[in-house]
C-alpha cells in the first residue's frame, strides 16, 4: 500500500505535493519522495522516513516547477532501502518518472526480459523500477517512426504521442509479455 499524487499546475507545485503527501502519510510511512519538472529538468528528493522528516525547507526550495509527482511508500515488494524510495526516474527516452502503487505478479519474468532482451540496467529489486523500464522501452519502440515529431525534452509531446497510440502500446505489451495465455490477456483488456 502506497500513496500517490500528481499535479500539473500553473504555479510551483512543490508545496501542494508536500501537503498532499502529509494527508496520504497513513498509506506509507517507510519512505517519501517528490519529483518535479523544472523547465525540462527533473528535480528529485526522496529518502526513508516520514514526509516531515524527508523534506526540509532547503529540499523544498530545490523542487521547482509546475508539474510533479509525490509518493509515500509502504513496502510490500523489494526491500526497505532508500534506493527503492519513489518516484523512480529513467533518462532514456526523454526523461520519464514513475510512482507506482501495487505489485506486479510477473515481476521476475519482466526483470529478466528488461535486462536480458532490452539490455536495460536495474538499480534495485523494486518491481516499480522494472515497470518504468518496460514503459521506457515501449516508448522508444513507439516513438522511433515518429522521432521527428518529438523534440528534445518535450514531455507534453511524448505524453501526447503515448496517449494517441495507447492501444498500440497496450497491444504490444499484451503480445510481448502475455503471449498466448488467453486468461492473462483477458486481465489486460481493461487497459484498452
Amino acid at each position: 500500500m502506497c500513496g500517490l499524487v500528481g499535479i500539473v499546475g500553473q504555479e510551483p507545485v512543490n508545496q501542494a505535493l508536500y501537503d498532499a503527501l502529509t494527508v496520504l502519510q497513513h498509506r506509507g510511512q517507510d519512505a517519501a519522495g517528490i519529483m518535479t519538472d523544472d523547465s525540462g529538468r527533473l528535480r528529485v528528493r526522496k529518502s526513508n522516513g516520514l514526509v516531515r522528516d524527508v523534506f526540509q525547507e532547503r529540499h523544498m526550495l530545490k523542487l521547482g516547477g509546475n508539474v510533479g509527482l509525490g509518493h509515500v511508500r509502504y513496502p510490500t515488494a523489494g526491500s526497505a532501502t532508500v534506493s527503492e524510495a519513489q518516484p523512480f526516474y529513467v533518462n532514456s527516452p526523454y526523461g520519464i518518472c514513475l510512482a507506482h502503487n501495487g505489485n506486479l505478479v510477473n515481476a521476475e519474468d519482466l526483470k529478466r526480459l528488461v535486462t536480458q532482451h532490452d539490455h536495460r540496467h536495474l538499480n534495485t529489486d523494486s518491481d516499480s523500477e522494472t515497470l518504468l523500464n518496460v514503459f521506457a522501452h515501449e516508448a522508444v519502440a513507439l516513438a522511433h517512426p515518429q522521432a521527428a515529431s518529438v523534440v528534445g525534452h518535450d514531455t507534453g509531446g511524448v505524453l501526447a504521442t503515448m496517449l494517441q497510440h495507447r492501444e498500440r502500446v497496450v497491444d504490444r505489451l499484451v503480445d510481448r509479455f502475455l503471449a498466448d495465455d488467453s486468461d492473462e490477456s483477458a486481465h489486460m483488456s481493461y487497459l484498452r
